[in-house]
């Protein structure tokens, strides 16, 4: 069993100027607007840390939560999408932090894509991770609001959705912020995997 994470928010950046210093390993959260990172978040770190709001894409900062656990890392809170990167029609500020923060940090071990398993790789998904493929960060799909679809169908779907193709490094996790499914055996890979690192 992973000993439990220890979690402060450490930086809130508008801009790429106030990323902290590129000292421990990070691992990145980016998803669509309203598919539940900033719980899922609250759920791995097992304190309410990032702000759930009501009003989907909230978040338009980059925050760093530094983690104290068998290897010190950051959790990187990257603000939801529509979100533009290269090919991308958006244009706004925020966007391009986030494209800042993908292409130029050297301690970005993995970006973990969240998807609501409700609706599976939407047309913005599929976009988010051919860029991603192109740049050649290792990606993780975990998908969201497991408790939303019955337990017996969960299997069902999540080889449906890998049927249809996605790129991942790993078979994809289905998890619930609510019930706190799958949130355990997550917290326990990212540990698991930043130790190999």
């Amino acid at each position: 069993m992973a000993q439990r994470w220890k979690a402060q928010l450490a930086m809130t950046a508008f801009k790429e100027d106030q990323f902290p210093p590129q000292t421990l390993p990070e691992v990145a959260f980016v998803g669509r607007s309203n598919v539940g990172k900033s719980m899922l978040l609250n759920a791995l770190m097992e304190r309410k840390l990032a702000h759930v709001g009501s009003t989907p894409g909230k978040t338009r900062s980059v925050n760093f939560y530094k983690i104290e656990a068998e290897v010190d890392f950051f959790l990187v809170d990257l603000p939801g999408y529509g979100y533009a990167a290269r090919g991308f029609k958006e244009k706004e500020k925020w966007a391009k932090l986030i494209e800042q923060y993908i292409t130029q940090r050297e301690t970005l071990q993995l970006l973990v894509h969240l998807v609501d398993f409700r609706h599976g790789l939407l047309k913005n998904d599929q976009e988010l991770q051919e860029w991603i493929s192109q740049i050649g960060i290792p990606s993780l799909v975990v998908f969201t609001k497991a408790d939303k679809i019955s337990k017996g169908r969960h299997k069902g779907m999540l080889h449906s959705y890998i049927r249809k193709g996605l790129k991942s490094i790993e078979v994809p996790f289905i998890v619930s912020a609510q019930d706190k499914s799958g949130v355990g055996e997550f917290r326990q890979f990212l540990t698991q995997y930043l130790n190999r690192g």
